[in-house]
């Protein structure tokens, strides 16, 4: 009877052999579980800020495309006296952007106007935007300002002056902006001479993560 107990015993029971591979079948699951996970969590981490970069790109353009739909014909003062053309903008200007909006909202009905000058300009790879509580500005008049994206490496305007200047590529019959001005600036030249709005502006970001991003923009009144 003992001797049959002890057969039976080494029968049923694992070998050292059988012990190191279900050890190792396990653990080779476990490195593939372990890297299924990370992916997924990496993918999850990317899509998350894939998402935010996507809301920022789309919150910057939906503000400056808010702007240019309410832009007025309203030449300001600047902090030294001197009158700021109505729209200007380009390498060679003040500010790479600077215009007159209207809409600016005033809910706690302020004594102040409805309309607002705005500048957009480009430093440390991001893009500003400076509001200013009032048209005609003082020596100490401060703007306010707001970071709208960062990881923007390059600002590029285009200006159309007039719609005889208008060009479409028959290709594909999209707009042909090559003939567009660069810079929309006074000519100093001209003593007392009065900068007319451009009809359209072309704006060009070229980001750190998603390359260049082109936006087309009529002013009214067109």
């Amino acid at each position: 009877m003992t001797r049959t107990t002890h057969s039976m015993n080494r029968a049923t029971g694992f070998t050292l052999i059988e012990v190191l591979i279900a050890l190792a079948i396990t653990a080779l699951v476990s490195v593939i579980a372990y890297t299924s996970l990370s992916s997924v969590l990496a993918g999850v981490d990317g899509l998350r800020d894939t998402m935010q970069r996507t809301d920022e790109v789309n919150r910057a353009f939906m503000i400056l495309s808010r702007d240019l739909r309410q832009f007025v014909d309203r030449p300001v003062r600047d902090e030294f006296g001197e009158v700021e053309a109505a729209f200007s903008g380009g390498e060679l200007a003040r500010f790479y952007l600077s215009f007159t909006r209207s809409g600016w909202h005033n809910s706690r009905d302020y004594p102040r106007s409805h309309l607002q000058r705005v500048n957009y300009r480009l430093q440390d790879e991001g893009l500003w935007r400076d509001s200013y509580p009032v048209l005609d500005r003082a020596a100490n008049t401060e703007p306010d300002t707001v970071l709208l994206l960062d990881g923007v490496e390059e600002l590029r305007l285009g200006f159309l002056g007039s719609l005889e200047d208008l060009q479409v590529a028959t290709r594909n019959a999209t707009l042909d902006t090559s003939n567009w001005v660069e810079n929309w600036v006074q000519d100093t030249s001209v003593p007392n001479a009065i900068l007319d709005p451009p009809v359209a502006v072309e704006i060009t970001l070229l980001l750190q993560d998603w390359g260049e991003i082109r936006r087309l923009y009529a002013l009214s009144p067109l």
